[in-house]
């Protein structure tokens, strides 16, 4: 990856979580990041196309396949190694994160059980 970033942000986040299941075509991408964000992120055609393509710049994600449907060109895309390892640690940060306030909350002391 060109850029690295301690964090990712929210909707790149659930575009590459998205595509964990296998390769997706644009819009099936939007319903499934709606879908795993439980409504939260909404994406833009034109930003997820931007998007989709600074991720596959810099290497997390790929084009799987292209076909025509309805005289639209349509593209497939699947995560690279590097974009699970990426959306891997994020998933893991963000878990880590959330358990310092949870174990305060909760009362049960070390924050990384």
């Amino acid at each position: 990856m060109a850029k690295k970033s301690p964090t990712v942000s929210e909707p790149t986040y659930f575009i590459l979580a998205a595509l964990l299941d296998g390769p997706l075509h644009g819009h099936a991408i939007i319903r499934r990041t709606l879908e795993l964000s439980e409504n939260r992120v909404k994406l833009p055609v034109g930003t997820l196309y931007g998007a989709l393509d600074r991720l596959a710049a810099n290497d997390l994600i790929a084009v799987e396949r292209e076909e025509v449907v309805e005289g639209r060109p349509r593209r497939y895309f699947r995560l690279t190694d590097d974009g699970r390892g990426l959306v891997s640690a994020e998933a893991l940060r963000m878990q880590q994160a959330a358990s310092v306030v949870t174990s305060r909350i909760l009362g049960t002391g070390s924050a990384f059980t």
